[in-house]
């Protein structure tokens, strides 16, 4: 996993640090509701490859 999330900041370490300043910004609701889409997206390629 660390592997996938080190990989955008190495290439594109500007684009990086723009998308981080946009999450800054969103309200506690819309970062919840990303936290959950990713959380989904995790299981269900968990349960795909299992």
């Amino acid at each position: 996993m660390l592997v996938f999330e080190g990989l955008f900041p190495f290439i594109s370490p500007g684009g990086w640090r723009r998308t981080f300043q946009k999450l800054l910004a969103l309200q506690d609701g819309q970062l919840r509701f990303f936290g959950l889409c990713s959380v989904m997206l995790g299981l269900l390629l968990l349960w795909l490859t299992s």
